[in-house]
């Protein structure tokens, strides 16, 4: 029989290999926030594949805010009818969990229509998401400072890595 995969995170946690998720994902503890910044191309398998992550990570911490910067995207591919069952799939996977918040941000209009679907998506879920135009506003949402979604500092902090072994 496989392994689950929250039996795989386990063996992952204590060999002390634990994968932070993708190169562009950080952490700030101080803030209960994880934030991710994508680059590139947003496709149908980009999405599953930080939602996979946020799910196994969800599993073995406590409950954490998002922050999603999609400025550095390049281009858009992912389906419309994607993100419906994302969004449901996030909302089953998170059902049963306390709430968190969620802020998507973007400056542009087709990456912001995307994250106002989300949101209006997860409504009645205990994942409140919200899509910005404005970092400052987000930081509000979040209640985080300003900086903190500059993410000028470097992606892939290993503070995750000891919270979770914590």
């Amino acid at each position: 029989m496989p392994d689950s995969p929250t039996h795989d995170l386990e063996r992952l946690l204590a060999s002390g290999t634990f994968p932070l998720g993708p190169a562009d994902v950080r952490h700030y503890p101080a803030h209960n926030l994880v934030a991710w910044q994508p680059q590139g191309i947003l496709s149908d398998q980009l999405l599953d594949d930080i939602g996979e992550w946020i799910c196994h990570i969800e599993k073995a911490s406590a409950p954490f805010n998002r922050f999603v910067d999609l400025s550095g995207l390049t281009e858009v591919a992912v389906r419309t009818k994607h993100v419906f069952e994302f969004a449901r799939k996030r909302a089953e996977q998170y059902a049963g969990v306390g709430p968190v918040k969620s802020a998507l941000f973007s400056e542009d209009w087709i990456t912001f229509g995307i994250a106002q679907l989300y949101e209006m998506l997860m409504m009645g879920t205990p994942i409140d998401a919200r899509a910005f135009h404005d970092r400052a506003k987000a930081a509000a949402f979040l209640g985080v400072p300003a900086e903190v979604l500059k993410l000028e500092d470097k992606p892939g902090s290993s503070e995750l890595t000891s919270q979770l072994r914590s």
